[in-house]
């Protein structure tokens, strides 16, 4: 929901810079506009979505990496390690999100667990990589800088405490963000922002769950604000003032 967002295929100075990467990227990076997969009708075209079609091609991709299906359980045919997905959690609210996961992984012979833990253990465990799989959400700026390295850098994958939670180790990640970094123009930063998010997302390296475009919130009747508001904030302690004879105020 900004400008620095990836949307449809490449064009202009973003294709440009995602050329010199061309032969380190999957070809759908050009030919295909990102969708995660969906089971929602598609809202453009119509066309349904299929969770068996889904589940039908997650069976094939495990069956080409190497795992099968032994007595309900999903093993490695080489090693006969099972696969055992952990997600931890931090609050029971996100349970309700994972339960429908868990259903399908099982489907496919995986064994899921959610764990649930204290804030301080949930800390601790986030900052040395201690799971399998976590919710997060990552806050960006309008002016994306020197942050992004500890959000996507080889550098930052092992390093404690960093937000490179899903362990990102690419090279052409690794230039996309020094690239960003050093952008000299706000057009320069925004395609080089968009070429970064595409490969981001053509790495498959998190499941995207919601976002909203909107602040929900009751405020009350003796504050204005101006028609013109920050594009991705409130904007309430800077922008928002008093009227007391305003209706509502008393």
């Amino acid at each position: 929901n900004s400008e620095l967002a990836s949307l449809g295929l490449p064009d202009g100075r973003e294709l440009a810079i995602l050329e010199s990467y061309r032969e380190q990227l999957p070809e759908e990076v050009f030919t295909q506009s990102y969708r995660a997969p969906s089971t929602n009708a598609d809202s453009v075209t119509g066309e349904a979505g299929s969770l068996r079609t889904n589940l039908r091609i997650a069976r094939h991709m495990l069956r080409e990496a190497g795992w099968t299906i032994d007595d309900g359980r999903l093993v490695h045919d080489v090693t006969g390690e099972r696969m055992e997905i952990e997600f931890l959690l931090a609050r029971p609210s996100y349970e309700r999100v994972i339960g429908p996961m868990q259903l399908h992984l099982h489907r496919l012979g995986i064994t899921s667990t959610i764990r649930t833990v204290d804030a301080s253990q949930y800390w601790n465990r986030l900052q040395a990589f201690d799971y399998d799989m976590v919710a997060r959400s990552w806050n960006q700026y309008l002016s994306p800088g020197n942050e992004q390295r500890n959000y996507w850098s080889s550098s930052s994958a092992d390093a404690a405490g960093s937000r490179n939670y899903a362990g990102i180790r690419n090279p052409v990640v690794d230039d996309l963000v020094e690239r960003l970094i050093a952008a000299q123009t706000r057009p320069e930063q925004i395609a080089t922002a968009r070429a970064l998010d595409r490969v981001l997302l053509w790495g498959h390296y998190l499941i995207p769950n919601w976002h909203t475009d909107l602040h929900r919130l009751a405020y009350w009747g003796k504050f204005a604000r101006p028609a013109v508001v920050p594009l991705i904030s409130l904007g309430f302690l800077e922008t928002w003032w008093v009227e007391p004879d305003r209706n509502g105020a008393r």
